[in-house]
């Protein structure tokens, strides 16, 4: 599947095909739509060390980096939990073939924290900016410290809890763990930065009253005013339903570029994201209703279509007529996309 990695001499991001081996993960580059026939790189993983979650890199929460025993780093970025761990314990197993303990080990964190899927985690971020019922935000000292506009791990728990966003505080704390984990809120100063550095998933979040949190975007702003939330609140807030990494040809140059894909319910919308870029907003997408969507004949080029493409084709018509052309890495893929997409039309 798709996966952004970071480059070794030139430290961008790039977004390449990557094929897991039973002793080496290969990456290929797309050209065109279609992916070259000779792997890009390799990485080998006899001696190969994982870690995951790995959180060097604030803006990407969902890495995984794996260390070979000439000790080069590889990030790579998936585009949710549910991916991050599928490829973790896919990778930890060829690398521990022999060691299937370790494998274990790794699948019980991946089944022992998951989100419920009617939450909608922007809504919650919502309702925590709401000036008259969301969480308090206060100046709070630390080790001589002061900081503006934060709150405290317990105070979260507690606003969780009272909101019926959590009915435990193990729940709340679990919930408290996937907002700084997708970036909705982070650590403030010590007592909390330190936590996040526990390979426990559990431990990474503080209830307690000395752990200080703020939200991720505020910096030294207010986020609760209505009008820096207004674009979240109109097309992303909605829960989400599907999420993953789809090829799509632009509307100007006609060019093939892998993006990452949101799609939401209530409102019904379909946004993409450049996944090479460091800010985690949309580059574009469009509310689902009123559109059409439908495969395409994989015999030959589809009228519209440019470029020497791999197959796997859908279209999506707006209800403004604007065309979108998007490419999926499997039969199987394109069809779950357009059975998510079709009951939001």
């Amino acid at each position: 599947g798709f996966l952004p990695l970071q480059g070794h001499v030139v430290r961008n991001w790039k977004v390449r095909w990557f094929v897991l081996l039973q002793d080496k993960l290969l990456y290929y580059k797309i050209e065109g739509g279609k992916k070259e026939p000779y792997p890009k790189g390799r990485i080998i993983l006899d001696g190969c060390t994982i870690t995951c979650p790995c959180l060097e890199y604030e803006n990407r929460p969902l890495l995984i980096k794996l260390t070979t025993k000439t000790n080069t780093d590889y990030f790579l970025e998936c585009c949710s939990r549910e991916e991050r761990d599928s490829w973790a314990l896919d990778i930890t197993g060829a690398i521990h073939a022999g060691h299937p303990g370790q494998v274990q080990e790794l699948h019980k964190m991946q089944n022992s924290f998951r989100l419920l899927e009617s939450i909608s985690l922007h809504h919650i971020v919502e309702k925590m900016c709401d000036n008259s019922t969301g969480i308090k935000l206060t100046y709070n000292l630390e080790q001589g410290s002061r900081y503006k506009e934060t709150f405290t791990g317990s105070a979260l728990v507690d606003w969780l809890i009272s909101k019926a966003f959590a009915v435990s505080r193990f729940d709340a704390v679990t919930l408290s763990s996937m907002l700084m984990e997708e970036n909705f809120i982070k650590p403030v100063g010590a007592r909390s930065t330190e936590a996040t550095r526990c390979s426990d998933l559990s431990k990474q979040f503080l209830d307690d009253s000395t752990a200080l949190y703020m939200f991720a975007e505020s910096g030294n702003k207010n986020i609760s005013s209505k009008e820096e939330l207004q674009f979240n609140v109109a097309e992303l807030s909605g829960t989400i339903v599907k999420q993953g990494f789809l090829v799509k040809q632009g509307h100007k140059r006609k060019n093939w570029k892998v993006r990452k894909f949101v799609l939401r319910a209530d409102p019904a919308f379909l946004h993409y994201y450049d996944p090479t870029k460091e800010e985690n907003k949309p580059v574009g997408g469009f509310s689902l209703r009123g559109c059409l969507i439908s495969a395409l004949e994989d015999n030959g080029v589809p009228a519209g279509v440019k470029g020497n493409v791999q197959g796997n084709l859908f279209k999506i018509i707006t209800k403004n007529d604007i065309h979108y052309y998007i490419q999926a890495s499997s039969k199987a893929e394109r069809t779950q996309w357009i059975e998510a997409i079709k009951p939001l039309t």
